[in-house]
């Protein structure tokens, strides 16, 4: 191995380009440096390597003994990294001047081809103008060559149709000499075609020409004449050979020969005449006898006599078998005809206008408003109803047939035409049978009260008669219900007919006020045959007043007949009462109905709900009228009664002190308790029957009318103060049963009476200061201090006065 003091050039060369190309790695390129001069730091003991000898005794080992050869190694190897750097640039300088010299060159190369591929372009857009102008060019032959192909075929064709126009011009009739092609049956097709061709074109020309002035002119147009004339007369006697094939072969249901019949004649006339040919042959519209088994099936096994509801079963079964028809039809016609949405428009127009007319005609007699039928047999509500279910059902079945096929067909259209007669008169109709019902409905009510007076035998001039009358005639909720139930029946109907907002509102609102003119009149009549009872028993408490200068006997049968009149006027009350209840009851179905059927068909119509509101504003009014009227009765009656027992039942004595110096009575006189108790009695049915400001208001009168009449009856009579007491305990009576009315004024009105009730128990001299903090009540109760008993004895009116007078005085004074 060389030493590090060795020169570099003795020492091998160790380093190659070679190393360096590759997966180039550091580590390795070091190990192969340094492998032999360290192979023991190798990764694996080499065989046969001496193992390293022995230290010296005494002697220091060195540190690491390949050091001067390892820095040696390192230097060379510096050294060749430095000349292979060296040839390296050397190369990479040569490469550059290469690649700049190749790359002048392939800048000139890129520039000439520019150059040609330029000019190549131009070629090219010269080759695709040229092209495109070649293209043109034959485009324009070929159109050329294409219309004159086609002015040939058409020269060819005008030279065959001139021909065969000279065959049909010949004499009038004769077409015995035409060509086969008019006569053979396998050419049928071609012959119609050409036939129609010539008849356009001869009927063109004449039409054109007009009337000739010129003799030549004159003998063209009548040779045309001629021909046209010929030509009609051979399209009808084919169309009519085709027609008669076309029926042969639909009797036989050859499908494929009537297709080829039906093209055919589809160049006559657009082939409507083929179209209404075949619509008119069906079965339905030439047999006799399906107009009466339509009607069988209709009307059933009851005959003219079948309600609408028989009706209406009938007509679904029958319409059900003409779209079942129809149906099959439908299939027969898509199979045949080239346009089968004309047929079947055709088909479906003859079904509604014929078939389905000639049913409704039979079924809906339009009667006579003049001359109502009689409600036994139906009356007006039979048709109604029957025109109903006859709208229902025919519009189903146009629904049906539309939904199967009618062309262009206005199938809705159609039908609403079948039964527009019936609809431009159906309000007229709708109120006179709601107005019959209403009569019929008043006739039974009035046969059963005569049946029911005749079975009771109240008829007469009794005391009870009247009150039996008000009985008979009684307001029933179930009635106004039924009123309601008609009227909701006619308004189905009417939605069902009409289905545009302001035509339904205004038929809406004529039959609901019909539902308004019912119930007002039915309640109004109710209330005033009630009112009546009330008057009647008024005149019988008339009737028995007398004086006071008669005999015993006379006053006791005057007093049994004012019971039997108090009886009857307290019956009468009950009974307008419970009319008045259900009044209020019958207004709120009313109100009810309005509200969930009635409003909401006139809402959307500008100004129909306001004014329907009014209407029935309107007539409840009316029937509150009846009801204030018949109230302010009750009210007379009961207090006619109250005075009626006031008169009888109180006793001078009873605000007096006992004359046989017995204890004074502090309970309440007899006249209060009875009065008390007739009040509780009678106005049960008050509490019950009236409801919010009706009972308010009712009460409120009556409390009224109770303290005005208390006050005027006590003016009759002098009180002692035991006797003032009693009449407080009256007052306190009183007080408590108005309490019951829940009316604020009521109450404090009667405690007002109490108060005033003390004058005539404090001594006279505390007369003066009893009412200084109460001055409302002070001229009623000076008026009451004169019903004193020691009045004019203790001369309160001079102690008043004087007290009176020297108030004033210190009202001056303080002043």
């Amino acid at each position: 191995m060389p030493s590090a003091t060795d020169p570099p050039a003795a020492l091998p060369l160790t380093l190659d380009l070679d190393d360096f190309k590759g997966d180039f790695s550091f580590d390795a390129l070091f190990g192969t440096l340094v492998d032999e001069l360290l192979p023991e730091f190798r990764g694996d003991d080499a065989p046969g390597a001496p193992p390293p000898p022995p230290p010296v005794l005494g002697a220091a080992p060195p540190v690491f003994p390949a050091v001067d050869e390892l820095l040696g190694l390192f230097k060379h190897s510096c050294k060749e990294l430095v000349d292979l750097r060296r040839q390296i640039d050397k190369r990479l300088q040569n490469l550059k001047k290469e690649v700049a010299t190749q790359d002048a060159k392939h800048r000139k190369t890129l520039g000439e081809l520019e150059k040609g591929v330029d000019g190549l372009f131009d070629s090219f857009a010269r080759l695709d103008s040229r092209i495109s102008s070649v293209g043109q060019t034959a485009a324009k032959i070929g159109d050329h060559l294409q219309s004159a192909e086609s002015q040939r075929e058409t020269a060819s064709q005008t030279i065959d149709l001139i021909k065969y126009l000279m065959e049909f011009n010949s004499t009038p009739g004769d077409l015995m000499e035409l060509s086969p092609l008019f006569s053979d049956d396998s050419r049928v097709a071609e012959a119609a075609s050409i036939a129609q061709k010539l008849r356009s074109f001869a009927e063109e020309d004449v039409g054109r020409h007009g009337v000739p002035s010129a003799v030549g002119s004159a003998n063209a147009s009548r040779g045309l004449e001629v021909a046209v004339a010929n030509l009609q007369e051979y399209c009808n006697e084919l169309e009519n050979r085709l027609l008669a094939r076309f029926d042969t072969a639909s009797q036989r249901r050859e499908m494929s020969t009537m297709a080829e019949c039906a093209k055919i004649l589809s160049q006559f006339n657009r082939g409507t005449s083929a179209m209404q040919h075949y619509v008119a042959t069906r079965p339905m519209f030439i047999d006799v006898d399906i107009m009466s088994i339509d009607i069988q099936v209709v009307l059933g096994e009851e005959g003219p006599q079948a309600d609408h509801i028989c009706i209406a079963e009938g007509l679904s079964v029958l319409y059900k078998e003409i779209a079942d028809t129809v149906r099959r039809e439908a299939t027969t016609i898509m199979a045949v005809f080239p346009s089968p949405n004309e047929v079947m428009s055709i088909l479906v127009q003859r079904v509604l206008e014929q078939r389905v007319t000639a049913i409704l005609d039979k079924l809906l007699i339009k009667p006579s408003l003049a001359n109502l039928p009689p409600i036994e047999e139906g009356g007006l509500l039979h048709y109604l109803r029957v025109l109903a279910v006859a709208y229902d059902k025919t519009k189903e079945l146009a629904k049906e047939l539309q939904s199967i096929s009618c062309g262009d067909l206005d199938i809705e259209g159609l039908t609403e035409s079948i039964f527009v007669s019936h609809k431009d008169e159906y309000t007229e109709f709708e109120q006179a049978s709601l107005r019959q019902q209403y009569q019929s409905k008043m006739a039974e009510l009035r046969a059963e009260a005569k049946q029911q007076s005749e079975s009771t035998g109240t008829i007469g001039r009794s005391n009870g008669a009247a009150v039996t009358t008000s009985l008979q005639q009684q307001i029933s909720v179930t009635v106004v219900t039924e009123f309601v139930r008609w009227n909701e029946e006619a308004i189905s109907r009417c939605t069902l007919l009409f289905s545009q907002p302001a035509t339904v509102a205004a038929n809406v609102r004529s039959i609901f006020a019909c539902l308004l003119d019912q119930v007002s009149q039915y309640l109004t009549e109710g209330l005033d045959h009630a009112r009546e009872s009330l008057n009647h028993a008024a005149t019988q408490r008339d009737r028995y007043v007398i004086g006071t200068s008669v005999s015993r006997r006379v006053a006791t049968a005057a007093a049994n007949a004012a019971e039997a009149a108090a009886a009857a006027g307290e019956s009468s009350f009950r009974s307008f009462m419970i009319a008045v209840q259900r009044c209020a009851s019958s207004v709120a179905i009313l109100q009810q109905y309005f509200s969930n059927t009635i409003s909401r068909l006139l809402l959307p119509v500008d100004g129909a709900h306001p004014s329907a509101c009014e209407d029935m504003g309107s007539a409840v009014s009316v029937v509150e009228a009846a009801a204030h009227k018949g109230l302010l009765q009750c009210i007379d009656t009961v207090m006619s009664e109250v005075e009626r027992l006031l008169s009888s039942e109180q006793k001078a004595t009873d605000y007096r002190t006992p004359d046989d110096g017995a204890a004074p009575d502090h309970r309440p006189t007899n006249a209060c308790i009875r009065i008390v108790a007739y009040l509780s009695r009678v106005l049960e049915v008050a509490f019950s029957a009236l409801e919010g400001l009706n009972k308010q208001s009712f009460l409120t009168e009556l409390g009224n009318r109770l303290h005005k009449g208390l006050l005027n009856h006590w003016q009759k009579f002098t009180f002692s103060p035991s006797g003032g007491l009693r009449l407080k305990r009256d007052i306190t009576e009183y007080g408590e049963f108005v309490r019951s009315f829940n009316a604020p004024s009521i109450d404090e009105k009667f405690e007002l009476l109490g108060i005033m009730a003390n004058v005539f128990i404090v001594a006279p001299e505390s007369l003066a200061s009893l009412f200084e903090g109460t001055p409302s009540i002070r001229k009623d109760a000076l008026r009451f201090i004169q019903l004193r008993d020691d009045y004019k004895t203790a001369k309160i009116a001079s102690m008043l006065n004087s007290h009176g007078s020297r108030k004033v005085c210190l009202i001056w004074i303080d002043s």
